[in-house]
């Protein structure tokens, strides 16, 4: 960006070195991006901020843009660099469900994020992925060794807001 190849608002995210350019977002992605930005901020409440495609510094080769993620503190905290230990991160995923399944939760798994979920909007579901383990076929040699879906009439409790429930119907367009 610095040299001006690339711009502030181009689509494209880092992911292990390499640049990746993201799909287009339709309007279905967008509104499950709002809503479900909504129900993290009512779940986690202050001293937590809830990030909308914003950089996450994973490691020195990956800085990927999260539908959202959830990071301890203020905002002021990251003034001088992204943060890099997201408590939860969160992915919609519609034609990108199988990149953000593999190729994303692998990276997250790396990086040892602890809660993964997927607001699966083909199968209007929510993917909650949790324990990060080594696995030498994954492609960034780990991934998650809990993953569960749930249906629209269910709830999740976020690892680090365990008395907080999102209902899943709050996430889904």
């Amino acid at each position: 960006m610095e040299l001006g190849v690339l711009h502030e608002d181009e689509p494209i995210e880092l992911i292990a070195g390499e640049l990746i350019v993201a799909e287009p977002k339709g309007s279905p992605h967008e509104t499950a991006v709002g809503l479900t930005e909504e129900a993290l901020r009512d779940a986690f409440g202050p001293h937590w901020v809830v990030r909308v495609g914003a950089p996450v510094a994973l490691d020195n080769e990956s800085e990927p843009e999260p539908d959202l993620a959830v990071v301890p503190g203020r905002w002021r905290d990251y003034r001088e660099a992204h943060p890099s230990r997201p408590a939860l991160v969160v992915e919609v995923a519609e034609s990108s469900l199988t990149f953000d399944r593999n190729v994303k939760g692998s990276l997250y798994a790396r990086a040892g994020v602890p809660d993964y979920w997927i607001v699966n909007l083909v199968d209007r579901a929510l993917e909650v992925h949790r324990a990060p383990i080594r696995d030498a076929a994954a492609p960034f040699g780990w991934r998650y060794s809990s993953v569960r879906v749930l249906e629209p009439d269910a709830g999740e409790f976020p690892l680090a807001r365990p008395a907080a429930c999102v209902a899943v119907a709050d996430l889904l367009p």
